[in-house]
């Protein structure tokens, strides 16, 4: 599998955010966009896993499924966690299981892998912004797709849930998925680096 992007131009608000960007990233491999704040990183995630049109160049999808779109095999982890606070751990990923279809896997098995097993009962509002993290990251876990976009993925961990995420993501790669990560720390996995220039 290969994800490429070739002259990719993103604009927004009339400003131009980044032009001419190409890249590519195969199984097994991942691409660590960097940056100031400000420069495109989480627009470029947004632009791979088709929350936004690009307005110039292409990204495309090599030996993917053939009858699913890019975004279709894509997991977007974006800063908000998207859970619902009166719902407890286990129905938010019951919710994102069964919302995102494919190949699913049992759930508390999954928050089980985060560590959250022990909060499986507890409403999503009561948790710290470090567990809002993990459960983000099982919804990782619970539909397996080969395309991990991810934005900051070690914020609000502490250094456990560091070694955890880096943990999750060479198993990730060791099956073949690819990881596109936009982040202004050492992500723990071997990376080629994509920097966008622009305001800090």
């Amino acid at each position: 599998m290969r994800l490429l992007g070739r002259a990719v131009r993103c604009v927004r608000g009339g400003r131009e955010v980044f032009s001419g960007l190409d890249f590519e990233v195969f199984s097994g491999g991942t691409l660590a966009v960097t940056g100031p704040n400000g420069s495109g990183k989480t627009t470029l995630l947004r632009i791979i896993a088709g929350l936004l049109a690009p307005a110039a160049g292409s990204i495309g999808l090599e030996g993917g499924g053939d009858e699913l779109t890019l975004p279709d095999q894509a997991h977007y982890l974006g800063h908000r966690d998207a859970m619902k606070p009166a719902l407890t751990v286990l129905e938010n990923l019951s919710f994102w299981r069964d919302f995102l279809g494919g190949g699913a896997y049992d759930a508390r098995e999954c928050l089980a892998a985060v560590e959250l097993d022990h909060a499986i009962h507890l409403p999503a509002a009561y948790l710290s912004a470090g567990q809002r993290r993990r459960l983000s990251i099982a919804r990782l876990l619970v539909t397996r797709r080969p395309i991990w976009l991810l934005d900051e993925p070690t914020s609000a961990l502490d250094t456990a849930g560091q070694a955890l995420s880096m943990r999750l993501m060479s198993e990730h790669l060791a099956r073949g998925g690819l990881i596109i990560a936009a982040t202004h720390a050492p992500l723990g996995v071997p990376a080629q680096e994509l920097r966008i220039g622009g305001a800090s």
